[in-house]
């Protein structure tokens, strides 16, 4: 994932409204509203007798998404995607024509130093969706085993020196708490190569593995894509953007074997050239859908 801040600009667009195809008097889930692009351009083919679920953790978010959809048919919901048949049940609603997981960070998340996503500004190293549950990243970090962390940071960075950063984590913290993310940073550049013209930060892998343990985010992905084909009508789609291999990987993996599914992208769909040069944080987005057999 790119620490690149820009304005928020909703992934594969053109591609999401293809494919999951929103019309006058459908019922459409967006589990992850983020900023709200992909939600307004959802919401405004649903019409007046259809309605969009947007759905998301992080309160922020949701209020400017919020500002952002006045006027259309959205109900907007603090919680979790892998709640969604709670959140259905609890709103009357049966079932769904189609749900869309962007599983991206929202430029707005990165570019609010308070919330800790992000080294491109000092701020303390929370990094929650919602801030008001969970544990934040500088306990973990001030907390577990050198073991531990660097099985973390392998794990869900898929970092090769994660060892090396580990222990340099743990020697640092002999001497004061790890607090913020300009700390964590500085401690990752001192021990980590920056090779050539290898465009990641060397700190991008183990800010993504605090920030996917702290979410629980793998986790709750496979629970997710367990639960959410019943939230379905027959036909109805379910696409997913991921921006890594972990959760492609998941993603792939469990559209295959469900038998309640029919893949309808035997590929992922990938940005064009053109929208990489507009938005180059869209660069290693994949767009899976499967849609739901009929009984």
């Amino acid at each position: 994932m790119s620490e690149c801040v820009a304005e928020h600009v909703p992934v594969l667009l053109a591609e999401v409204l293809q494919w999951l195809d929103p019309g006058p008097g459908k019922v459409m889930v967006d589990g992850t509203v983020g900023g709200g692009g992909h939600a307004l351009a959802i919401a405004q083919r649903l019409g007046p007798s259809g309605k969009l679920i947007g759905i998301d953790m992080d309160p922020s978010a949701l209020e400017s998404a919020g500002a952002r959809l006045v006027g259309q048919p959205v109900e907007l919901v603090q919680g979790n995607f892998a709640e969604l048949p709670e959140i259905l049940r609890a709103l009357g609603i049966p079932k769904v024509h189609g749900i869309l997981l962007d599983l991206g960070m929202s430029s707005l998340q990165l570019a609010d130093p308070t919330r800790g996503f992000s080294f491109s500004q000092d701020g303390p190293l929370d990094m929650r969706f919602d801030p008001s549950r969970g544990e934040p990243a500088w306990r973990l970090v001030n907390r577990l085993s050198a073991q531990n962390l660097a099985e973390l940071i392998w794990r869900y960075g898929e970092e090769r020196y994660s060892r090396r950063i580990a222990q340099a984590i743990v020697a640092h913290r002999q001497r004061e708490p790890i607090r913020t993310t300009g700390q964590l940073a500085a401690i990752i550049h001192g021990c980590v190569p920056r090779r050539g013209r290898e465009r990641i930060d060397p700190a991008t892998r183990t800010f993504q593995a605090l920030r996917i343990a702290v979410n629980q985010e793998l986790e709750t992905l496979q629970t997710a894509l367990h639960r959410l084909p019943n939230c379905l009508v027959p036909g109805g789609r379910l696409a997913v953007i991921s921006f890594h291999s972990l959760e492609d990987r998941l993603v792939k993996q469990a559209f295959a074997g469900d038998g309640r599914l029919e893949v309808v992208t035997r590929r992922p769909i990938r940005p064009s050239r053109a929208e990489i040069l507009q938005n180059p944080r869209s660069r290693s987005a994949k767009l899976r859908v499967a849609q739901a057999r009929s009984p």
